[in-house]
């Protein structure tokens, strides 16, 4: 439960990092994209703007799977309703997971922070599978 928790918490504020101070690009954006920032922005002058809109909605998705997240580790994973292990699996898997094997795909500076949350979801449904 407490993992899923620490998750859900997690992930509220990667929602509102997205929302209220990541950049629309960062130096690894350009790197994989074998370009310079200003080429990009001459290129595409509206693509910042257009990014922040969409991290900002992405941002709102991220921190609502979080709160839904606290939701379901306080209230539902202690009652072993049944369809929560799908619930949780599914969710980790479509969130954290994702970002993760993505950003290792792209070889993103933060590939390494971002394997904790995996790993301690990852965790988290081993043991709630064990009934622990």
């Amino acid at each position: 439960m407490w993992m899923f928790i620490t998750c859900g918490v997690w992930l509220i504020g990667l929602g509102f990092y997205f929302i209220a101070i990541r950049p629309p690009l960062l130096p690894e954006d350009s790197r994989f994209m074998g370009t310079s920032l200003a080429e990009i922005q001459k290129a595409l002058p509206g693509l910042e703007y257009w990014l922040k809109k969409v991290f900002i909605v992405m941002g709102g998705f991220m921190a609502s799977t979080g709160a839904l997240t606290l939701f379901v580790a306080s209230i539902v994973i202690p009652l072993r309703l049944k369809g929560t292990t799908w619930a949780i699996a599914s969710t980790g898997a479509l969130s954290v997971l994702l970002m993760s094997a993505i950003n290792f795909s792209l070889h993103s500076d933060f590939k390494w922070m971002l394997l904790v949350p995996s790993t301690v979801w990852g965790v988290g449904f081993v043991l709630y599978v064990l009934g622990r």
